[in-house]
């Protein structure tokens, strides 16, 4: 048995994951409209909507041409953000996981589409999702609600 920092070592060859994109880093905030501001005005990010409604404030913020995109919350617990990528099939990706050795997972829908979430066991939070509703986020890019 090894001990010392090459004590865990990573099975390069386990296998190829189902996920398909880092679409999104969920991020909570403490206030949104702030964190929104300095991600457009200091690192030259671009709004691509930020919507109020049932309590919550989220902002998407493109710093990228492509993803992930980052999208700031006040709703979210914690202090990790949330990595959400997207999988062509939810039930498919979710039955490998499991079968993997992922113990608890929660089911929600997001505006894409259906979606599990889970925290690893250091701590990471993931959520994987299925583009259900490719056209939903078309509908919110451009509001500015605050």
């Amino acid at each position: 048995m090894q001990n010392g920092p090459m004590a865990h070592t990573i099975d390069v060859q386990a296998g190829v994951s189902s996920f398909l994109q880092l679409d999104y880093l969920y991020t909570p905030s403490s206030d949104v409209a702030a964190d929104a501001r300095y991600f457009i005005d200091v690192l030259g990010g671009r709004l691509g909507f930020a919507v109020e409604g049932m309590g919550a404030r989220v902002a998407l913020v493109e710093l990228t041409d492509g993803p992930p995109h980052v999208l700031l919350t006040d709703h979210l617990e914690g202090d990790r953000p949330v990595y959400i990528y997207r999988v062509d099939d939810l039930r498919k990706a979710t039955a490998e996981l499991r079968k993997r050795g992922l113990k608890k997972q929660h089911s929600l829908e997001i505006p894409m589409g259906p979606c599990m979430s889970f925290v690893t066991p250091g701590g990471h939070r993931i959520a994987i999702y299925e583009l259900a509703r490719p056209g939903v986020l078309e509908h919110f890019m451009g509001r500015a609600d605050f």
